[in-house]
């Protein structure tokens, strides 16, 4: 007996079956969700385009440390590669310090001899000290005799007066008024002779004070030769110093041009050192600048850690376009007049630290946004905008099934 095979479904039936399976709250409810979640992004899009000022064209920024030597000289080590960390004062470059070693001992002999001499200016500075002190006293002495001696040439001279009146009297004889014409004669002649040499003890008194004057002079050369001399000692030390060249701060090594057996000159660069800090230097156009202010919140992506965004913030807005400060500015009193959007400098500085692992340095490209104004969507409006949008997909979803199935 021939079975009579069961009929199969038309496609009536399987259109009848869809609006049944589109109103299940298994399909519903994940459309709700997604219809929500699709809101949410779509107004947080909406906010920040208003609320946020962002430009491509932004980078990483930082202080680059030139390296180069302060004398000239003969390279006889290099301490690092290109593109390795150094520590601060660490030792990066060897120069020959022969010539320098040489120089420096001939400074200091110089400045043992100049030290001598000085000694010896000193020394003769004390002896005519003394030999000042010395003439004084003689000159005091001397004076004292030349007194002595007017006091003995006043008295013959009283005497001898007396003896020509008391011969003209007759009362002493011819001898005794010879005596004391005499003694008269002596002692005037003492006066005059003491008087002269106290004359010269004074006049040796004046001159060993200019003597003392001059060696004061000399005194003061020498010591001007002394410290000259000692300068010359520091200076060379110095540049001995310079033939190790150390880092100035922590960071990494770039542009490395220098190996042993180079001969530099003196403010040769040889390399540079670029720290670990560094920050973010956005132009922005002229026309977003209007609501941006200093410490406004940004964020920073870099395109070296695959558009990493960092937290940020705006630390200070350059005065004055770019184009003004560059090499050649534009001259706009000159030919035709063509109005162009300025880009000014904006030096935005990380709030997080920047991660270890990865070199980030000055150049690399970043695209910042700063918020400039603050728009807060309320919750209630998000669950609203959910709602309204859940029940009007499912009405279009019943239409669109209710036409097939007709049709």
């Amino acid at each position: 007996m021939n079975e009579i095979p069961p009929s199969s479904p038309s496609p009536a039936t399987d259109i009848s079956r869809s609006p049944a399976r589109f109103n299940s709250p298994l399909f519903i409810w994940p459309a709700a969700l997604g219809l929500a979640l699709l809101l949410f992004f779509g107004l947080k899009a909406i906010a920040n385009f208003f609320t946020h000022e962002s430009t491509d064209d932004a980078f990483i920024a930082g202080h680059v440390v030139s390296i180069a030597p302060r004398i000239a000289g003969q390279v006889t080590a290099v301490h690092v590669l290109d593109n390795q960390l150094v520590r601060s004062n660490e030792l990066l470059i060897e120069i020959d310090p022969a010539d320098y070693a040489i120089t420096v001992a001939q400074k200091q002999s110089a400045a043992v001899s100049q030290d001598a001499n000085f000694r010896t200016i000193i020394a003769g500075v004390e002896l005519m000290h003394a030999k000042v002190a010395t003439a004084a006293a003689s000159a005091r002495k001397a004076r004292a005799d030349a007194d002595a001696a007017e006091s003995t040439a006043k008295k013959a001279q009283a005497d001898f007066d007396r003896a020509q009146n008391l011969v003209k009297e007759k009362t002493i004889s011819s001898q005794e008024y010879d005596g004391a014409l005499a003694a008269n004669t002596k002692a005037q002649a003492d006066l005059k002779s003491a008087q002269e040499n106290a004359d010269e003890e004074t006049s040796k008194v004046d001159e060993a004070q200019k003597q003392l004057e001059a060696a004061f002079a000399e005194k003061e050369m020498a010591f001007s030769q002394f410290s000259e001399a000692q300068t010359n000692v520091a200076a060379a030390k110095l540049n001995l110093s310079y033939t190790k060249i150390f880092a100035p701060a922590a960071g990494r090594v770039t542009r490395k041009a220098v190996e042993p057996g180079d001969y530099l000159q003196v403010g040769q660069q040889i390399m540079s050192i670029v720290p670990a800090e560094v920050w973010v230097i956005a132009n922005f156009k002229e026309s977003q600048l209007d609501a941006m202010r200093a410490g406004q919140p940004a964020t920073v992506d870099i395109d070296a850690l695959g558009g990493r965004a960092f937290a940020a913030h705006v630390d200070s807005i350059q005065a004055g376009s770019g184009a003004q400060f560059s090499l050649l500015p534009p001259e706009n009193a000159t030919g035709n007049f063509v109005k162009v959007v300025q880009r000014v400098p904006v030096k935005i500085v990380f709030d997080e630290p920047l991660p270890a692992g990865f070199v980030i340095g000055p150049g690399l490209s970043v695209t910042p946004s700063v918020q400039v104004s603050q728009f807060i969507v309320p919750a209630w409006l998000v669950a609203l905008a959910a709602v309204v949008l859940t029940g009007a997909s499912v009405w279009l979803f019943r239409f669109l099934t209710g036409r097939k199935a007709k049709g």
